[in-house]
């Protein structure tokens, strides 16, 4: 599931993306490299290390540039080629680690059982116990539809570490959220907003002093995507304007804008009316939930033909986030 985290045999630590996954190996961001690689990977690194076990580790300083995203495959081209995979289904090659790779598995969900059945915590895990369990009581949503992410699920945190929780499902997500929103007017909490994009999502705040964040992942049976039932054609990139008709799965990875009111910017020239997409896809972590039904946004990204492998059914979208241009983007128009 997307968010799953898991360490290969060669040390690297990866992030699972998105649900739709060939049979032997799964699609991933890589967020830790151990540092007797370090000086194969030609990227900007965190000054800060971690230590999963005996394994130092660091982590590049941007994770998610188009840039970094194409040396980190160069670098494993080089020296870990089989973590590539020629994706056929989109035309290009992508981060993958092969199953028989994967050494440990941890599970947000799973973390959370594991956390809370700890004889001892230290400061920092009690923090986290004590906000999901205050949002859980909150919003209502069960403690086993949240999860635990992030360095204090891999046993690799530090004083100065967020706290990283999951919620499952999207009512439970929307649940939440209006959670957090009355937490805040209780002043239990405070958001972060540093910016017109952390205004949007209110995603990140704090607690007791400590800095949090939550994201979204599916139900089990919310996932339907099956890996092959479509092909994905690149057209060109496009920058327009248009209103969220649907906000079902903007806050999952990939974010999914279902939109109306197309309007292209910059004189571009009008699409086709059977090429007007009706989807904008974020692979980009930062671009989920920023808008909802009604809003309006400004999309950068690249137009895609999307071709169902079995009924031959054609239709158009835009992604953001192609590792190809670093001129992609959701803003929300506020």
């Amino acid at each position: 599931m997307d968010g799953d985290t898991f360490v290969t045999k060669d040390g690297f630590i990866l992030n699972t993306f998105g649900y739709e996954h060939p049979d032997d190996r799964v699609f991933a961001f890589l967020k830790y490299i151990p540092a007797k690689y370090r000086e194969l990977f030609n990227v900007e690194m965190l000054e800060r290390t971690w230590c999963f076990g005996d394994n130092k580790l660091f982590r590049a300083e941007k994770l998610y540039t188009a840039k970094n995203y194409q040396t980190f495959i160069e670098a494993f081209r080089k020296n870990f080629p089989d973590y590539l995979y020629y994706d056929p289904c989109r035309n290009k090659e992508l981060i993958t680690a092969p199953l028989e790779k994967i050494e440990q598995l941890f599970v947000p969900r799973d973390r959370l059982v594991w956390l809370q059945n700890l004889p001892k915590h230290d400061s920092l895990q009690q923090k986290a116990l004590d906000i999901i369990n205050l949002i859980s009581e909150e919003s209502g949503v069960r403690l086993c539809d949240l999860g635990l992410h992030g360095s204090i699920a891999l046993e690799m945190h530090s004083p100065e570490s967020d706290i990283d929780f999951v919620v499952y499902g999207t009512e439970n997500f929307r649940l939440v959220e209006e959670a957090i929103a009355r937490l805040v007017n209780e002043a239990k909490l405070s958001y972060i907003v540093g910016n017109r994009i952390e205004a949007a999502r209110k995603f990140q705040g704090r607690y007791q002093g400590k800095i949090f964040m939550y994201n979204a992942t599916k139900q089990p049976e919310q996932v339907k995507e099956k890996y092959g039932a479509y092909r994905y054609i690149p057209l060109d990139p496009v920058r327009f304007q248009a209103t969220v008709c649907d906000d079902t799965e903007t806050m999952y990875r990939p974010a999914i804008y279902k939109i109306t009111n197309y309007k292209p910017i910059d004189d571009q020239s009008e699409l086709d009316l059977e090429q007007i997409p009706i989807q904008v896809v974020s692979n980009i972590g930062l671009y989920r939930n920023v808008a909802r039904k009604g809003s309006e946004i400004k999309v950068g990204g690249k137009l895609e033909r999307v071709e169902s492998t079995s009924s031959g059914e054609v239709f158009y979208q835009v992604v953001v986030g192609t590792a190809t241009s670093e001129e992609e983007y959701i803003w929300p128009i506020i």
